[in-house]
Order: structure tokens, then sequence, then C-alpha cells
């Protein structure tokens, strides 16, 4: 009989932060575009503030979505939104399909975009090499969408970083004195907060990997750390973007702003890579998501764990339909419409329930013993 493998610090507490961020930058503020939208509208000074109140509630809704999963032995969403809704977990599977729908189409746009922009390839180029890559992760599962999430993150953080550090050695006079100028600051609670709520389905997205979590002060320390994770770089983007307000708030693309007055074509390729790998890491996981809740029930249903084929083809259909179909027949544009309408319905059948029923079942503690699962780790 072998022994389990005790979890690795970085899987108990980096892991889950890290995949957290994959989901939040990658599905928003990559290009600067959620950032001028929700935090510079409260001037430089109210979005600092704005920044903080969203890194805040991503780490408490982490934190209470880690200690339920625990409580409850959850390890992907539906059972998680089982035991806290009962039968009304039905409600989020179908708002998160929709959500699922509609992000990996602008995934797919966005990528296209990408080629087009760099390489002035076809958009088709890029949206397949990004369906390409996602199948790539997800067909052999956690460890494979993990090393993702790490590898990726190395990348996206140090151009994060090499971004604000040129952005102060060109242009950091302007940043000082976009901070200097007196600027409305209000708003800033409510800017933060409805920030959040657009990412908050992130929590329970990530669910494969809180596995590794082997006790309550573990939920809370990987918990907590999301909120900097995910929020750092937007910090680090948000203070760049102040040397050009006003009037940088009102541009599609931000990102696009900066690195023209940087004026450094090789670094601006680096920068596309590293959207492009955010979109890549976001994209996985969202698909990962769906294989795991997949697997969980036919393993359950038929006492074996989905083969890597099984995985790849529910991974193919879920990208067609979406990056490739969904756009053509209107859905996407039918979904974005009502997207503030489903951000709304995540905090009704998740952020109210968890705070209620779910601190109610995290009192009571784990109902059964949580460290790894060595039959996971595959």
């Amino acid at each position: 009989m072998t022994e389990a493998v005790r979890p690795t610090w970085f899987q108990r507490f980096l892991l889950p932060g890290l995949a957290f961020k994959a989901v939040v930058i990658g599905g928003g503020y990559a290009t600067g575009r959620e950032l001028a939208e929700f935090f510079l509208p409260s001037g430089p000074c109210g979005g600092l503030a704005a920044i903080l109140v969203a890194t805040t509630t991503f780490s408490l809704v982490c934190i209470a979505t880690f200690l339920f999963a625990r409580a409850t032995g959850a390890r992907d969403y539906r059972t998680f939104f089982k035991d806290l809704l009962g039968p009304g977990w039905i409600a989020f599977e179908a708002v998160y399909i929709l959500f699922v729908v509609l992000i990996l189409a602008v995934y797919g746009a966005a990528a296209g975009a990408i080629a087009q922009a760099v390489f002035g390839a076809p958009a088709i180029a890029g949206t397949l090499a990004l369906m390409a890559g996602i199948l790539m992760f997800v067909t052999f599962g956690n460890k494979a969408v993990e090393h993702l999430f790490e590898y990726v993150s190395y990348l996206l953080y140090a151009v994060y970083a090499l971004f604000v550090v040129l952005a102060f050695s060109s242009f950091g006079d302007r940043i000082a004195a976009g901070f200097a100028q007196p600027a409305p600051s209000e708003g800033w609670l409510v800017g933060g907060v409805t920030y959040a709520s657009y990412n908050l389905i992130g929590a329970v997205v990530i669910l494969p990997v809180v596995r590794h979590l082997t006790s309550s002060r573990d939920a809370i320390v990987a918990g907590a750390i999301c909120g900097p994770l995910a929020m750092v770089p937007a910090l680090l983007f948000f203070i760049a973007m102040v040397a050009f307000y006003p009037g940088i708030e009102t541009a599609t693309l931000p990102s696009d702003v900066l690195l023209a007055r940087l004026n450094l074509p090789l670094f601006q390729l680096l920068f596309q890579l590293m959207i492009f790998s955010a979109l890549l890491e976001s994209g996985a996981s969202a698909v990962h998501a769906i294989n795991e809740r997949i697997d969980r029930a036919w393993e359950r249903r038929r006492g074996v764990a989905l083969t890597h084929k099984a995985r790849l083809v529910i991974a193919l259909l879920l990208l067609v339909g979406c990056m490739l179909l969904a756009g053509r027949f209107g859905l996407v544009a039918l979904i974005a419409n009502g997207y503030r309408a489903l951000a709304y319905l995540i905090l009704a059948i998740f952020i109210l329930p968890l705070a209620t029923i779910g601190m109610r079942r995290i009192l009571r503690g784990p109902a059964a013993p949580t460290g790894a699962d060595p039959a996971a780790i595959s």
C-alpha cells in the first residue's frame, strides 16, 4: 500500500491563489479596460481604495469558499452547490454554463485579435491556437492544469513588474503628477464591490485545486492570499495608467496607449504574449472545471474516472461550440446583453447562501478527514 504524498507548501498556499488569479486576469483586466471602467472613475486615489476593496472582497469570499469546500468535501462546483443549495444547485450550473459560453467566445476573439495585430495572421489562426493550447492542458487533468497556472504566473508577474519599471523610467514624472492633481474620489466603494462581483465565480471555478488543503488553517491562509495574488498586477497596471489620467479611461485598450508611449516593439510583443498566456490559463481553468464536474459524476455512476480521451472530446466540443459557433448564432450577444443580470444572479445564488447557510455549515467543521486525495493527484 503506497503512502499518501503530503501536499507541498506551494500546493497548499500559493496554488489556489494562482488559479484564482488566472480567472480574474484572463477574464478581465489584462488589457486595462476593466481598470478604466471600475477604478479610474473614482480618480487616482479613489481607484487605489477601490482596488483595496476588491482585493479584500476576493480574499474573504475565497476563505469562505475554501472552508465550505473542506467542510463538505466538495472538489467540483456541482458537489459544492448541491451541499450549499440542495436541489437549487441546478440554478448555478445554468448560470455558469452561460458565463462559460460568453468568456470562451470573448477569449477566442481576443486571441484572434492578437494574431492579427502581432503577426498579421487571420483572426481564426489565433483562435485555433488558443483552442489547441487549452486542449493540450485540460486533456491531462489536474497536474497539467496546475503546472500551467504555475509557469504562466512566472511570466505574468515578471511582465507586469517590468511594465511598471519601464513606465516609471519613461514617464514617472507624469505618474507622480497624476496622483498629485485634484480629482473626485467618490464611488470607490461601489466600484470595488461591483468589480469584485463580476469575478467571484472564480472562487468556485478553481475548486479542483483545493484538494491539496489539509486543514482549516490552510483554507484560511490560501484564501487570504488569493486577493493580493489576483490584484497586485492590477495595482501595478493602474499606477502606470495614472500617468495619462484623465483621458486614458476612455481608451478602448489602455494597454495599447501605454505601450505606444513606451515605444519598445520587443516589449510590446512580450506583453501580447503575456495576454495570450493569461487567456490560455483562464480558458483552461473554465474548461477544466466542467471536466472535473463531469468526472465526479461519471466516477460516482460508473466507478471509474474519465479517460484522457474523454476529457479531450468534452473540451473540444465545448470549445468549438463556444469559440466558433456561439457568436454566429447570436448566443454571445444575447448573453452579453444580460451579463450584469448574470452577475447579480451569482451574488444571489452563491455569495448570499455562502454567507448564511454556508457559514453555519463551516462552523460545524469537516464531516470527514480532508487531506490530499492520492487518487486525485494524477
